[in-house]
């Protein structure tokens, strides 16, 4: 494992964990610090890389914030149940500057009743931005949770231009 990491981002400090296969975390946001502690951790062997597709991955996430990325091209390798990875796999398909509600992404899965958990499993997303859990909304087009705050999902659907009813 290996990590890359950019302060002063308009979501905070951004940090990036990657393995051989593919990108494994992203991390930012109100818990940030809190969740890289944690990381830390659970990977005491991880070193810091200027290369890398962690560094590959950081260097598109910037983009991204910066308006000029749409779309990414790193290969994922988020850790969770097969549920969990259904629920973001189908996520990673909805285009940018779109949004869908938590009932119609339960429902894109063959789980139409399901909603609920399907908020759990994006709120469990370990890779957002590169995952866009924030492009999912509640059906009365409020923003609902997002790991990295609801300020940060607004400034994200905003960034891309998406519906949104404000709070």
């Amino acid at each position: 494992m290996h990590w890359s990491m950019a302060e002063g981002t308009p979501l905070g400090t951004v940090w990036v964990v990657a393995s051989a296969r593919g990108v494994h975390r992203v991390i930012f946001g109100e818990d940030g610090e809190r969740e890289w502690a944690r990381v830390r951790a659970l990977y005491p062997e991880m070193e810091r890389r200027e290369d890398g597709l962690a560094t590959q991955a950081l260097a598109q996430i910037l983009e991204y914030l910066r308006g000029v990325r749409r779309a990414f091209t790193v290969p994922l390798d988020p850790e969770g149940t097969p549920f969990q990875r259904r629920v973001w796999m189908e996520t990673a398909r909805i285009p940018y500057g779109q949004t869908i509600t938590y009932r119609e992404l339960a429902r894109r899965i063959g789980r139409p009743g399901a909603a609920r958990a399907v908020g759990q499993a994006l709120g469990a997303n370990p890779l957002p931005i590169l995952i866009p859990c924030h492009r999912v909304i509640a059906a009365d087009g409020r923003p609902g949770g997002y790991t990295g705050g609801r300020h940060l999902k607004r400034w994200l659907l905003h960034l891309e231009g998406a519906p949104l009813v404000v709070e």
